[in-house]
């Protein structure tokens, strides 16, 4: 038999031994957990990958006409706002001359900028605008606001050596009690002069870029001075020298559908003559001259009356994945285009209204109008 004394006495010999085996697993359990943090900190977590053919859609989602297959790409290296209203670039006019011949109707002019003195540069892709500020001040003594305006020249500009930028401006005229009234900006920028400084900013815009493939179709439809962007885009096709600067060689078919009141009103006609001469298989030139022709009805020829015309020919490049549309003019240009393309449609069996937005989804149907 053990003695109290002896019980007593044989436990506290062991308690360093269990003090020991403690100290041990909580070491150990430390340091397991730290270096499982760790771990944790420095392990990427595997991405999860989606086989896109595996991708379940709707019937809701799914298009009910042959739907535009092409994905939307984004626009690299598009510059955007080099300059802004605050800080302008004051760029010196070059040359400003009409474009318009003996018997048009208002006033359209070509004006040109020089470049080469912005710090930094103010370069720009075809389709973009820029922005104006009118000198002076509005009726509450502030500066006038600034207009957009789309960019008529290539990035290389008119003479090709990419130091300059070129606008069509039609000087807005109309009535109000009796009075004639001229647009502000469109005014000061008709009545400018070489030598003069303009502040200018921008560049902005990526609706209306071209697609980077050299293959696809281009259908243009303008009035007026919508032909701004689609004299830049024509040039960088089949102007000679811009071709030689360009990595870029248009091979596609380029359509261009042109609105004008007058023949006299028709913009940069020799240009796109020559085109048409150099250019017979890439390159379709169908004008609507409101005063001087007449459509199907007896009525007065529109653009919108032109596409009715062209409605199978259009389709069939329309239904072509490559193929863009470009839109450009007046605002109230809009409501007949759209009307004379749903009319077209049906004749193919097809329906505008779903048709469009899956054109503009997919990044074939731009719109620019004022």
């Amino acid at each position: 038999m053990y003695s109290q004394a002896k019980v007593i006495a044989g436990g506290l010999a062991h308690i360093p031994v269990v003090i020991a085996v403690f100290y041990f697993i909580l070491t150990t359990f430390n340091k397991r957990a730290l270096k499982f943090a760790e771990e944790a900190k420095t392990k990427k977590p595997e991405a999860k990958v989606v086989d896109p053919k595996k991708v379940a859609v709707s019937k809701a989602e799914a298009p009910k006409t042959e739907a535009p297959k092409v994905v939307k790409k984004k626009h690299a290296d598009v510059p955007v706002n080099i300059y802004r209203p605050k800080t302008p670039y004051e760029g010196t006019v070059i040359e400003n001359y009409s474009l318009l011949k003996e018997g048009a109707i208002g006033r359209v002019n070509h004006i040109t900028f020089d470049l080469k003195d912005s710090d930094p540069f103010l370069n720009y892709v075809e389709g973009q605008s820029i922005g104006i500020m009118p000198a002076g001040e509005d009726a509450n003594g502030k500066p006038h606001k600034l207009r957009l305006y789309s960019i008529a020249s290539t990035r290389h500009g008119d003479d090709f050596n990419g130091n300059t930028v070129s606008l069509c401006v039609r000087q807005l005229q109309y009535e109000k009690d009796g009075e004639t009234i001229n647009g502000v900006c469109s005014t000061y920028l008709c009545d400018i002069k070489p030598g003069d400084k303009v502040k200018i900013t921008g560049p902005v815009g990526k609706e209306m870029l071209l697609p980077d493939e050299e293959d696809a179709n281009i259908v243009m439809l303008a009035t007026g001075t919508g032909i701004a962007p689609m004299r830049a885009y024509l040039r960088r096709m089949f102007e000679p020298t811009e071709k030689e600067k360009n990595k870029w060689n248009f091979k596609g078919k380029a359509w261009l559908f042109m609105g004008a009141p007058k023949s006299a009103n028709l913009l940069y006609e020799e240009d796109l003559q020559r085109y048409l001469t150099d250019n017979p298989d890439n390159f379709k030139y169908t004008k609507a001259i409101s005063r001087e022709q007449q459509n199907t009805k007896g009525g007065r020829m529109y653009i919108q009356d032109r596409v009715l015309e062209s409605a199978n020919e259009l389709f069939n490049m329309i239904e072509d994945e490559k193929t863009h549309i470009y839109l450009c003019g007046l605002k109230g240009m809009e409501p007949g285009i759209d009307e004379a393309m749903t009319k077209a449609a049906e004749e193919k069996g097809l329906n505008w209204s779903e048709l469009r937005p899956q054109l503009k989804k997919a990044g074939r149907w731009h719109v620019e109008t004022y």
